[in-house]
């Protein structure tokens, strides 16, 4: 397994250009390709330099590059707008949509004494390892598997091997996978480069991809201190040396850790990013592990329209709601129609406060019986802004009439945690 190129540190800041002459090297380096397949995320990774980095292997294999399919995994597919505004450059007639309950096989399946000893007697079943067959059987000579690796509530850092098996997988592997995370517990898990669910998704890329051409190209972005983002980190490769470099630095530059825990934080979702709980619920588990006990968050969400990405996960969360873990195990046990749609018992648990501190949605389309069904508080967003002015507040404490708030301007870019909660800091 090869490391192509691996460059960052929490100070460098790689621009374009840099970006692209490192693209164009390893390019040159992989050799001449007759067929080349993209595997950027969607638009919920706007800020992830995926565009910018599949325009540059656009620009140069040019029709070589035959198609570009976003990893969506349970997400809707991305309108014509997000793709021009991400994807600029890039010819739209070659984006794919991404149906994981349709347009997937299964190339192998993890044996149950291995999931087992993986995910410590989580789960005790085969794993299927699955894509999407433009991916497995499309006959590229070159698979480009793009995106940032950040922490994240299911793999504990986003990317890589996620980018396949659950961006682009099916739903089995997604409900299973989603679940194991779940199970173990987030705290155990985010930030973390070796959990259950990565170990899973490692070994299905070692036992069952040997004969597709995958090259990893992944980025770590995080603030610029002034407002906007830098891109911290390049690494390129076809192994998992590349991963584990880029999750080192990405826990230096995107978890933040508290001295003092927050008794109220407020989140701002920017309302073309966010549409959903689905996405939206980063403010919660991205924060859970700094809010004091009998805290509050407070979600100003402008775009929220709806609770799941997918019909059928959005009714379950209605009928169901952001419950504890117990009594979502419970549901699981009792409702075929969740246990039969993993990847939803595994979101409420995301979502969920544990009742530990409460979460107060401000929603801009969605009403107070929606929010308060599904187990949150609601506020009235314009009232709420008025207090918390997302224009005003920076990003860390802020005093608003005497009050002393935590802001969060992006739940995307990063994972809090008061020190004395994250055990192994």
């Amino acid at each position: 397994m090869t490391t192509y190129y691996a460059n960052g540190s929490p100070t460098t800041a790689l621009t374009d250009d840099d970006l692209r002459a490192a693209m164009r090297a390893v390019f040159d380096q992989l050799g001449k390709k007759r067929k080349v397949l993209a595997v950027p995320p969607d638009f919920t990774r706007f800020n992830s330099r995926s565009g910018i980095l599949t325009r540059i292997t656009s620009d140069y294999y040019g029709a070589a590059l035959t198609d570009v399919l976003p990893a969506l995994g349970t997400h809707v597919p991305m309108p014509d707008w997000q793709i021009a505004k991400m994807y600029a450059g890039v010819p739209k007639e070659i984006f794919r949509v991404h149906d994981w309950r349709n347009d997937v096989e299964t190339i192998g399946t993890l044996p149950s004494d291995f999931v087992s000893k993986a995910t410590g007697g989580i789960w005790d079943k085969p794993w299927p390892a699955q894509l999407n067959r433009l991916a497995s059987r499309g006959c590229h000579d070159l698979i480009l598997s793009i995106g940032q690796v950040v922490p994240h509530e299911v793999a504990g850092m986003a990317n890589h091997t996620k980018n396949l098996f659950i961006g682009i997988g099916g739903a089995a592997g997604i409900n299973e996978s989603h679940f194991i995370g779940a199970a173990y517990g987030m705290e155990r898990m985010m930030g973390r480069a070796d959990t259950p669910v990565r170990r899973l998704l490692n070994e299905a890329l070692a036992r069952f991809c040997g004969h597709l051409p995958i090259v990893f190209v992944l980025t770590v972005v995080g603030s610029d201190g002034a407002g906007g983002l830098a891109t911290r980190g390049l690494f390129i490769g076809d192994g998992t040396e590349c991963f584990e470099l880029a999750a080192k630095l990405s826990l230096e530059v995107n978890f933040k850790l508290l001295d003092e825990e927050p008794k109220k934080v407020v989140v701002y979702l920017d309302p073309e990013e966010f549409h959903t709980t689905w996405l939206g619920n980063k403010s919660v588990y991205r924060t859970r592990m700094a809010i004091a006990d009998r805290g509050e968050l407070v979600v100003l969400a402008p775009g929220l329209k709806g609770f799941g990405e997918d019909p059928e996960i959005d009714r379950l969360i209605r009928a169901y709601g952001y419950r504890t873990t117990p009594e979502v195990m419970a549901a699981v046990r009792d409702h075929a129609d969740l246990r039969n749609n993993l990847s939803a018992a595994a979101h409420l648990i995301h979502g969920s406060s544990e009742g530990r501190f409460t979460v107060t949605y401000c929603p801009g389309h969605l009403s107070k019986a929606e929010i308060e069904g599904v187990g949150y508080r609601y506020a009235d967003l314009q009232e709420t802004i008025r207090r918390y002015d997302p224009t005003r507040l920076v990003d860390g404490w802020n005093q608003v009439d005497g009050e002393r708030i935590f802001f969060i301007s992006n739940p995307a870019l990063g994972l809090w945690s008061y020190r004395g909660r994250f055990k192994d800091a």
